[in-house]
This record gives structure tokens, sequence and C-alpha cells, in this order.
């Protein structure tokens, strides 16, 4: 039988939590590393397709390769793919525009707008506590990005504003994936959704090449990259693949509101590798916003946190998920 079941262990879910947050990181300072050498697109597919191999040989040693491989809502999975893929290639050409804790702090806006998008189109009910926290949450990337807002300036201020426009379209469409993929744990096991992401991550991209026939940009031109910068992104995708590992076998040994914090923890490597890899120093709107945005997402964990409790308290008979 799968080793399926969960523990509490929250020493190592912590653990495993922030190595996985690290991982992050690191993987997308490769890809600012070598944004300037290959387009989005090229650098989504090699994150993509070496991060399979990966993800297989840990199913395969979990005895869960076969859930993986069958999936029960195939289109679920392509949609989930095209919204994944989209706002990982996003976020990779913001990558090349803006500093590394810049991005990260945008990025923080996702699990707002996911509470919004759960109002929507999940039906959730939306109380004063939690509209609270995503109004302070988004004021917070309103602060981040206001220095990039400015009319006019150079090539180099536009392009800034360019990569604050599309990290913060790739925040709302990984809220879209945090919907969607609440409703797809209904019909498939994790297991595909971890394999099937990746999959259909490689094809999409693969699929931008030709566009290159079509636009002339930069943005969508693949190239032959240089041997070293090869080996740059077939590193990013095995980092992927493993902190992609990492942040799933986390959830086995801790619960996802222990856990939900720690996402935060990337800010301060954010800081930490963008100084020394790139030269970065956080600005101070970037340190406010980022407070406020995190401010607000805590205040939704916790909110989430208690609503849970409640629901437990008022249902004290029903047996948790996973047991007979």
């Amino acid at each position: 039988m799968a080793a399926d079941l969960t523990q509490n262990r929250p020493g190592r879910a912590i653990a495993l939590k922030l190595c996985a947050v690290f991982l992050f990181m690191v993987m997308a300072a490769i890809i600012k590393g070598v944004s300037d050498a290959v387009p989005p697109g090229q650098a989504v597919f090699f994150r993509s397709l070496f991060a399979i191999p990966v993800i297989a040989l840990w199913l395969a040693q979990r005895g869960q390769l076969r859930q993986g491989l069958i999936p029960s809502n195939l289109m679920g999975h392509v949609w989930r793919g095209v919204f994944g893929t989209s706002a990982m290639a996003l976020t990779f050409a913001g990558l090349g525009l803006l500093p590394l804790p810049e991005v990260t702090a945008i990025g923080y806006a996702t699990p707002l707008f996911a509470v919004l998008f759960a109002a929507a189109f999940l039906g959730e009910r939306i109380r004063l506590i939690r509209l609270s926290a995503v109004a302070l949450g988004l004021f917070g990337v309103l602060i981040v990005i206001a220095p990039r807002l400015s009319v006019g300036g150079d090539d180099l201020s536009r392009a800034a504003t360019l990569g604050a426009i599309l990290v913060l379209i790739a925040a709302i469409l990984r809220a879209l994936v945090q919907i969607h993929v609440r409703r797809l744990v209904q019909t498939d096991h994790t297991a595909a959704i971890v394999f099937y992401f990746s999959v259909t991550a490689t094809v999409l991209a693969l699929i931008s090449a030709p566009l290159g026939w079509i636009i002339d940009h930069p943005a969508f031109v693949w190239v032959w990259p240089a041997q070293s910068v090869v080996y740059w992104l077939i590193t990013a995708g095995l980092i992927g693949g493993v902190a992609q590992i990492m942040v799933t076998s986390s959830y086995r040994f801790g619960a996802a509101s222990m856990l939900a914090p720690f996402d935060y923890a990337s800010m301060i490597f954010a800081g930490v590798i963008g100084y020394v890899a790139f030269g970065e120093v956080p600005t101070g709107p970037i340190i406010l916003g980022a407070s406020l945005v995190i401010a607000g997402g805590v205040l939704i964990i916790w909110r989430e946190h208690q609503l849970g409790v409640d629901r437990s308290k008022s249902k004290p008979n029903q047996s948790p998920p996973g047991t007979p």
C-alpha cells in the first residue's frame, strides 16, 4: 500500500517547507540569471521537462505512479496547466525585468486574490475579518508597484512597469489555479495533479516556440543557448522538481494552516539571494508593502484556521479525511 498516511511531525513538516521555499527561490534566481539568454517560454519548457523524471521517480518510490499517470479529469488538468503555465511564464518574464525581492513581494498577492475568487466561483462567504485582510494586503501590493506605475520615463522604467504588471497578472492566475485545484482534488489523486502539471506545462511551453516564427520579438523567439545556459536551465528544472516534492511531502507531516505562514520566508531568501547574486537591495516601498501583504496573508491564514476549528466543533462525530 502506498505510504500516503499523514503523521503529526511538525518539525519535519516545517523543515521540508522551508527547504522547498528556499529551493524555489534558488530556481527563480537561476531563471533570472539566464533571462537575457532565453525567452520565458523556453525557460518554462526546461523547468517543466526536467522536473518530470524527478517527480516520476518520487511517485514510483511511493507506489503512486499509477495514480499519477491515470487522471480522472483530463481536461481539468489541461486547464490547470493553462493557468499555471501562463503564470509561470509571466513570472519568469518579470524576473528578467524586476529585482527578485520585488517579484516575490508582488507574488504574495496570490492568496488575497484566491479569497476573492473563492467567493466568486465557489460561493464561499467573506466576512469582515477576511475582507479587511484582503484590503490590507492589496494596499501593500499597491505600495510595492506604485513606483513602477509612473507615466513616461526611459526604457528601463517602462520595462520595470511592464514587469510589475506581468507579475501581478501572474499572481491573479495562480489564485485561479488554487481555486481550480480545490475542485480538481475532488476527482483526482494528488500524484496526478503534481505529475500532469509538469507534463502540460512542458507541452504548452513547447507550443510557444512557433510563435517566434510569427511574432518577431525576443519574448517569443526561441534561441540555441550556450552550453552553460543549458546546464543552468536543466538545474532549474531539477531543483523545481525536488522543491515540488518537498512542499507536497511537508503536508504529510503538518497541517496546511500551520505551514502556510512559512511561505513568507521566501522574502528573506529572496533578499539574501538577490543581494548576493545580483547586488539587489530591497527598497523602502518593497519592505513596507511586503510587510502589509504578509500581515494580510497571515490574518487570512489565522481566520481560515479559526473557521476550520469551528467546523470541526460543529461536527464532532465526523471522521477526519483519510480515515475509514
